[in-house]
């Protein structure tokens, strides 16, 4: 017919196989391509109040669940006791330094992972007879001498909105339990999580394809959690990391 095109007999045979196993194929190249383009993950996740034990509980759960879906390796976790420990201002430096030498600084993605008391001064450091406070500029500092381009933060506190303006930048995704006026809850001594900690890392990251996604269903959670037990909305806070979103790949 005019206007038809014409096709040499032998495109004819072998169009229907052909076209079947590009439908096959396609989406398990597309998988692949997904994965080859995933950069590395470091996760380095600390709690930081020694006197609770949820915070250690927190900072190994939420550490493994990021690993798990974003195949961070290696993974660096630290939390304090009524004895002692390790994480501490100095301890958190170290751990940093560590992880970003072992990465690309411009390619790779550092994931810290923080959780402890907070005031709106910064993070509360209780370990043994030890007490310190991670203020925003203390952690903004530390970051910054990694030289690590790509950065998320999650931080599981009170208050711990006040770290949002020393940190969020495009290249730097930052999640706060709380803005920088209310209070978080959950940190109970045998609880195994915060409210904020069981919402994002232990409910929402292990199904949603990514951080954002994880952070709308979590921050719904907890809300509707504190309404039920008449607190006042801790309101957590995403910011930043305009760069950082498209380059974290959730696997299945």
């Amino acid at each position: 017919m005019p206007g038809e095109a014409v096709y040499p007999r032998w495109i004819s045979r072998i169009g229907a196989p052909l076209i079947a196993f590009i439908l096959t194929v396609a989406p398990s190249v597309s998988t692949v391509h997904a994965v080859e383009d995933a950069r590395e993950v470091s996760v380095v996740s600390f709690g930081l109040f020694g006197d609770q034990g949820v915070f250690g509980s927190e900072a190994t759960g939420a550490a493994r669940v990021v690993a798990g879906r974003f195949g961070g390796a290696p993974i660096n976790v630290q939390y304090n006791s009524k004895k002692g420990g390790g994480a501490t201002i100095e301890g958190l430096a170290t751990s940093l330094q560590a992880a970003a030498n072992g990465m690309d600084a411009n390619d790779d993605i550092l994931f810290l992972i923080l959780t402890s008391h907070g005031s709106r001064a910064g993070l509360a450091v209780k370990a043994g007879r030890l007490t310190q406070t991670i203020t925003p500029s203390n952690l903004a500092y530390m970051l910054a001498r990694t030289g690590m381009r790509y950065k998320v933060v999650v931080i599981s506190a009170c208050y711990s909105g006040v770290f949002i303006p020393r940190l969020a930048n495009p290249d730097t995704l930052i999640f706060t339990a709380a803005d920088a006026d209310h209070p978080s809850f959950g940190c109970r001594d045998k609880a195994k999580w915060t409210y904020f900690g069981n919402a994002f890392f232990n409910v929402a990251l292990r199904q949603a394809k990514s951080l954002k996604d994880a952070f709308v269903v979590a921050r719904s959670l907890v809300k509707k959690r504190e309404v039920r037990e008449r607190f006042e909305p801790s309101n957590p806070l995403m910011a930043g990391g305009e760069n950082v979103q498209p380059l974290l790949i959730a696997r299945p």
